[in-house]
């Protein structure tokens, strides 16, 4: 697992790559919400959306899981999740929804997610089965979560 600047990983928003992921779903979800209603745009919408979900969920969920295999599989699912979004992104563009530069940070932020998640991958695969991790509990709002958030909602 990665570790932030100030203190060790606790919950899965602690993880800089969880927090890049919610960005950019939060980020698409906004600028989409202007878009044309149309039964077309509202399938190329939809599907944008739920793989852009997807990336932060999947993280989310390895997390959580019991074995370092099973969390491996999760962070391989977001990054399948990131190609996918990108895919979306270029329909959208194509489709003539939005612009290619309306787009280009969510293309660009979508491989740096790729990359910090293959490297997340590269290191586990390397770790010692003893060293391990036990499973870290979620509660229901965590801090880190909360200063992201307020974080966040500064910046909009």
């Amino acid at each position: 697992m990665e570790s932030t600047e100030t203190k060790a990983i606790k919950h899965f928003t602690d993880l800089r790559v969880w927090q890049k992921a919610h960005e950019l779903f939060v980020s698409i979800h906004k600028e989409t919400g202007r878009l044309s209603q149309d039964a077309a745009s509202t399938v190329l919408v939809d599907q944008l959306l739920r793989s852009a979900g997807g990336i932060s969920a999947n993280i989310a969920e390895g997390f959580n899981a019991r074995k370092r295999r099973k969390y491996i599989e999760f962070l391989e699912d977001a990054q399948s999740s990131t190609a996918e979004t990108e895919s979306w992104l270029y329909k959208v563009v194509d489709c003539v929804l939005l612009e290619k530069s309306d787009v280009q940070t969510w293309l660009d932020t979508s491989v740096v997610i790729q990359k910090m998640l293959g490297s997340m991958i590269r290191k586990l695969e390397k770790k010692p089965v003893a060293a391990t991790q036990p499973i870290a509990s979620s509660p229901p709002l965590p801090d880190s979560y909360l200063r992201f958030r307020n974080r966040r909602m500064l910046h909009d």
